[in-house]
């Protein structure tokens, strides 16, 4: 068999799966629908996280250097601005990537195309799946550009083929939430503006409209809520909107690139898996775009997914770690879908509350409380989704300290490098944290033992704590003693190196 893995759909999801399957060295076949990859994006921003991801894959610099790091959020109430909120290196001492990183999804994808090139994987555009039976291994029919139809034999099948996922569909599962009442549109446009690093919220008595820049001069992506007047109009095109966003925006568009609307959707399916189908991303979950989560989120589906294929496909590891997929992100995926329907509700609602909300604590009271670190720190944890962990899951064992089983490892800097550096292995490794007897010999792991300090304890390590890590940098077992407990779940697991 050629190709393990069947990856249906090729956005930021689909090619995450891709490039983590290829670092374990795992033959896949990737293919999408669409005759190549998307002109217009909607998501624009690159998480601390997911550049964490990247950096284990050895992409991380391509990313960055195709993206705009953000120097400051403005806060606007219509034309008058009302806070300006500095937010470089934000996240300073919790991440090495302690910022927020501006990336246009088409941008963000060609990249990632052309890194899996690199590794000899190409996207098969203009092939669909047409049907997959589900037996011990699953016979494919694709159909391709030409029209003809092939049945190729893989082990697995990854649907990442957006909210309305043939995969999905076939796999019967109810894709449960609904839609919100608002249009959208984005736009992709040229103003006369000397802003090239900064974030724009605008915030309007009937709704709000985002301004990213994007790297050319001049050039911005524009996002935000048709006006009411206008969202019954037929093929409604920017010229209808321009005076619209003139009087609310007050700057001068001079040229349009390309305009589309859109419906936002809180959507979760039931399932994530079923045999040897999954899906991630979002024939999984859909939600507003509030808080630049959706496409992040869709990326860590991949990176969780594809460490445990890889794992089970080179017998690494037990075929049961499966089970932990679904298990893990779809306790994140709920979590999200029902946070930023509330944020998004408040964004968009007509009632005095949420009015009060974005004319008052959204600009003044928020820039102000984000003066203190403490509230800055949290800040960062939840938006750059450093703080997702898997504390509940099958695969998390023990607790000491502030670092629970689960946890993404905390990040270290030491004078001579940093505690992730060795994650770029993408395998099993175990961590020693200050003078500790282990006995190496009987634990068959890579072992980096690390001098305690004050920056260690910073980081929430106890002196004399032990941490088996996961290929995706979250902690597996956390102990003190830690010979019997790792042994314990290496073979509970059957994890090899």
């Amino acid at each position: 068999m050629n190709n393990q893995v069947l990856i249906v759909g090729a956005g930021p999801t689909g090619l995450a799966l891709a490039l983590g399957l290829t670092k374990q060295n795992i033959p896949c076949k990737i293919i999408d629908k669409n005759k190549g990859s998307g002109e217009e994006s909607r998501a624009m921003v690159v998480q601390a996280r997911i550049l964490e991801f990247y950096e284990q894959l050895g992409i991380a610099d391509n990313v960055i250097d195709r993206g705009i790091k953000i120097k400051h959020l403005q806060f606007f109430k219509n034309v008058k601005r009302k806070a300006k909120l500095n937010v470089e290196n934000m996240g300073e001492g919790q991440s090495p990537f302690p910022y927020i990183l501006s990336l246009p999804q088409d941008e963000h994808e060609k990249v990632l195309i052309e890194l899996l090139a690199e590794h000899g994987v190409e996207v098969e555009w203009q092939t669909k799946l047409e049907s997959f039976t589900d037996g011990e291994n699953e016979v494919c029919t694709l159909l391709n550009k030409e029209g003809q139809k092939s049945d190729e034999v893989f082990q697995y099948v990854c649907g990442c083929d957006g909210s309305h996922s043939t995969v999905r569909k076939a796999l019967g599962f109810d894709f449960i939430g609904g839609s919100y009442e608002q249009l959208f549109y984005v736009a992709d446009v040229y103003c006369e503006s000397n802003e090239t690093n900064g974030f724009q919220m605008r915030l309007f008595d009937e709704g709000f409209c985002i301004i990213f820049p994007i790297r050319t001069t001049g050039s911005f992506r524009l996002i935000g809520i048709v006006p009411e007047l206008l969202k019954e109009k037929d093929g409604l095109q920017f010229s209808d909107i321009a005076p619209y966003l003139q009087e609310k925006l007050s700057i001068v568009i001079t040229k349009v690139n390309w305009f589309s609307t859109y419906k936002v959707h809180h959507r979760m399916s039931e399932h994530f898996r079923k045999g040897r189908i999954f899906i991630a991303g979002d024939a999984g979950h859909v939600h507003s775009p509030a808080g630049g989560q959706g496409m992040n989120t869709g990326i860590g589906d991949a990176i969780n997914l594809s460490w445990k294929l890889g794992a089970v496909i080179d017998g690494r590891m037990d075929s049961s770690v499966l089970d932990s997929y679904e298990e893990e992100r779809m306790a994140f995926a709920k979590t999200l879908v029902s946070t930023t329907d509330r944020l998004f509700s408040i964004m968009v609602g007509k009632g005095r509350w949420n009015q009060m909300i974005r004319s008052i604590v959204l600009p003044t009271l928020i820039p102000k409380l984000t003066k203190f670190t403490t509230v800055r720190n949290m800040l960062f944890k939840v938006v750059s989704q450093i703080r997702i962990h898997y504390r509940d899951s099958m695969l998390s064992t023990g607790e000491i300290g502030k670092v629970a089983a689960g946890d993404r490892l905390p990040w270290v800097a030491f004078t001579t490098g940093t505690n992730y550096d060795l994650l770029q292995s993408f395998n099993w490794q175990i961590h020693v944290y200050g003078d500790v007897i282990f006995n190496t010999k009987s634990v068959n792991i890579p072992i980096t033992f690390f001098p305690y300090s004050k920056i260690v304890e910073k980081a929430g390590i106890k002196e004399g704590t032990i941490l088996l890590i996961r290929p995706d940098g979250h902690v597996a077992v956390a102990c003190e003693e830690g010979v019997d407990e790792i042994n314990a779940y290496v073979k509970k697991w059957h994890v090899r190196i």
